[in-house]
């Protein structure tokens, strides 16, 4: 079996590039089936969020076909040349692509280190392709190890100590343009979680105001309402975007909801008072052009990594014990792996033992026609514990060997034992 993930990340690719090959939440579902077909039935997951897009795929094929198939994926998927993104990928396979997705799940390769909803977002991209039924038997395990080596990491450490997250960055922005946030006024549009919990940190350090757009009038009333402000549909947007201070965006539009005759009428309604923007929506929701006007202060996603090194290195001690339990779970995690390259020695060891066992109480008990039913029955099962016990250890130090040694040449030793040469 070869397991393999494809992926670019905040780390490697400008948000330019993140933003043309992310996957909308409606396409996914059509997204990881596509996948699933043109890599022969493979298990695979996609994760598509505003720092990462990742592809992982299992499958009988080689590791470096799976990947080409990734990438071709993409390419057309996105209608993108693969040459535009080759250089920006990163591939792992086997140990490496399990470690990878444990350091993600663990938010220990997160824009903030330490944030709580990258986890969240992981599950939700494997509980989506196990309902399209496009996991297999390593995939569920992939991710279920991935879970545990995060809870672990989270319960363990300090990671999660501190501004661990968006919003958190989010406000240090803010506040570092108004010096304080006492009687500012607060706009969101999209009612997300990011842009919930960014509203909610807003809040919580003094903005006195709130104004909650979204597409959707309940669920901006809904939103408002948890914050005592305002609700309004995006097409009333323009109307009052002169009244906010700070402007937090994060909707799922695939195009530009603002542009910079908007602020510039905005402006002019707020006698130039500035304003700060922070869009962290991917694809992005304001035309970054707004961010060259005057009095208008604007921050993407990737302009959140200055104050985001400042965070990391006061948690670093914790990001090295979190590292510590990813390379532990990514050993333990390798070892079944390997240990699976046993499975077809051991099914016909157990074929050929059960072949014996059924031959033998066969002849036993044509030679005792008295014995009656339930004697036969009993019989029947002494001799299925027999094979049963007799093969445990053995099935047990095979995967042993295995996880340890060249599987070649210990599979090779056990079929000549056994006379199983001819065994796949």
């Amino acid at each position: 079996m070869s397991l393999v993930v494809v992926g670019l990340n905040h780390q490697t690719s400008p948000l330019e590039l993140r933003e043309r090959l992310v996957f909308s939440e409606k396409a996914l579902p059509q997204a990881l089936l596509r996948l699933h077909k043109e890599l022969g039935g493979a298990g695979v997951v996609i994760l598509s969020t505003c720092n990462r897009v990742e592809a992982y795929a299992n499958s009988p094929s080689d590791t470096s076909e799976l990947a080409e198939g990734i990438r071709r994926f993409l390419s057309a998927w996105h209608g993108i040349e693969e040459t535009a993104f080759n250089d920006m990928l990163y591939e792992h396979d086997d140990d490496n692509a399990a470690g990878h997705l444990f350091r993600v799940a663990a938010s220990l390769d997160s824009l903030v280190v330490g944030e709580t909803q990258i986890l969240g977002q992981v599950h939700d991209a494997y509980l989506l392709a196990k309902s399209e039924q496009t996991t297999d038997k390593i995939i569920n395990a992939l991710f279920q190890r991935a879970f545990s080596v995060a809870k672990e990491v989270r319960t363990k450490t300090g990671v999660g100590a501190g501004k661990v997250s968006v919003s958190s960055v989010a406000v240090d922005l803010a506040t570092s343009i108004f010096m304080e946030l006492e009687g500012k006024t607060v706009l969101v549009i999209g009612s997300g979680d990011m842009g919930e919990l960014t509203l909610q940190s807003l809040v919580a350090h003094g903005a006195a105001r709130v104004l909650v757009a979204n597409r959707s009038q309940e669920h901006a009333r809904v939103l408002a309402e948890a914050r005592g402000g305002e609700p309004m549909g995006l097409s009333d947007l323009r109307h009052h975007l002169h009244r906010a201070d700070i402007v937090i965006s994060s909707t799922a539009s695939p195009e530009f909801i603002l542009e910079p005759k908007d602020f510039q009428e905005a402006l002019k309604r707020r006698g130039q008072a500035p304003v700060c923007v922070i869009d962290i929506a991917v694809p992005r929701d304001i035309n970054p052009d707004v961010g060259l006007l005057d009095n208008v202060y604007l921050y993407n996603v990737d302009d959140l990594k200055r104050v985001v090194a400042q965070n990391l290195e006061a948690r670093r001690k914790a990001v090295e014990e979190g590292l510590a339990i990813v390379e532990r779970g990514m050993g333990q995690f390798g070892d079944w792996l390997r240990s699976l390259v046993a499975e077809p020695a051991i099914r016909s060891m157990a074929g050929e033992l059960e072949a014996i066992r059924s031959r033998e109480v066969e002849k036993t008990l044509s030679a005792l026609p008295e014995l009656t039913e339930k004697q036969r029955e009993e019989i029947d099962r002494l001799s299925k514990r027999l094979v049963n016990n007799i093969l445990q250890r053995p099935m047990s130090g095979l995967k042993r060997e295995i996880a340890h040694h060249d599987p070649k040449t210990v599979l090779h030793l056990v079929k000549r034992l056994f006379g199983l040469e001819d065994s796949r």
